[in-house]
């Protein structure tokens, strides 16, 4: 899940962001109403500097390299699958998100950098799939076929936010090449994204501004880490509107769409009255 995400912020938005007043020409990166995780593009996050409670925006490649690969042949099968000598046919393997739930476990890939090396990844929304399965008209019982609607999740009243990362120093030993890598924490999704990605029920970490500093300056234990990486971001203060399926090739991606047939979200996410998103986000 997550492997859809929005970077496009303003240049009064960046100022406020960084909390001080600075040239910000060598940031045009920050212009992407949709960056794809399966390009394995460069994305703007947030990283730490060195001993210090600052941090600059930088560009990181998404999809976390292990360091045990050693060339970008070994990254391009990883990524995409391959097949040995044998003929045998390896399945892809996916490091855009890293599971919160597992990403602490011995053995784990993403271990070190969860202990060592987190970042944030700003957003300024994500898309993701919904799953509806159509009625037989005759029997009644739903198709085994789903139908899939893209939704575009944002913040209400924040036009960015960040997602909790994790990064990863990787250098290709043939070339030389030197590049940071990067993955989303994932946690079990809140009462409104298990509707939206009700196949998965998963959603991206989501931070407010304490979490978000203590997960990048914050001195803290394994423990701790877990508690902030699992946290579902509270559904009550997220939205989620239906887009047109067709999203990755329009110039406007997150524009609002409404399909006839596609019923609306409905949740009690709170002692305050119902909230409902239809298609086109009441």
């Amino acid at each position: 899940m997550c492997y859809y995400n929005g970077q496009k912020v303003t240049r009064a938005e960046f100022i406020r962001l960084r909390h001080l007043e600075k040239a910000i020409a060598n940031y045009d990166f920050l212009s992407h109403d949709l960056k794809i995780g399966f390009d394995y593009n460069l994305n703007a996050v947030l990283k730490p500097v060195p001993d210090r409670e600052d941090f600059e925006v930088v560009q990181m490649e998404w999809g976390f390299i292990p360091g045990y690969l050693k060339t970008r042949e070994d990254v391009f099968k990883m990524r995409n699958g391959y097949k040995d000598a044998s003929g045998k046919f390896h399945p892809p393997i996916t490091t855009l998100n890293a599971v919160s739930e597992e990403m602490l476990s011995p053995g784990k890939i993403y271990r070190d950098a969860s202990l060592k090396r987190r970042c944030l990844v700003l957003s300024t929304g994500f898309f993701e799939w919904r799953h509806v399965y159509p009625l037989n008209k005759r029997t009644g019982q739903p198709l085994k076929t789903a139908n899939k609607y893209p939704y575009y999740i944002t913040l209400k009243d924040k036009e960015y936010f960040y997602m909790a990362g994790i990064w990863q120093p990787w250098t290709d030993k043939a070339t030389g090449e030197y590049v940071e890598t990067f993955a989303i924490v994932t946690t079990k999704a809140n009462k409104l994204m298990e509707q939206v990605h009700n196949s998965k029920k998963r959603m991206p970490v989501i931070l407010n501004e304490d979490l978000a500093y203590e997960w990048i300056f914050g001195n803290i234990d394994e423990k701790r880490i877990f508690e902030i990486a699992k946290t579902p971001y509270p559904a009550e203060e997220m939205q989620a509107c239906s887009i047109a399926k067709d999203f990755r090739e329009v110039l406007e991606p997150s524009k609002p769409f409404d399909y006839e047939d596609l019923p609306a979200l409905e949740q009690n996410f709170s002692n305050s009255s119902k909230q409902i998103f239809t298609g086109l986000d009441t």
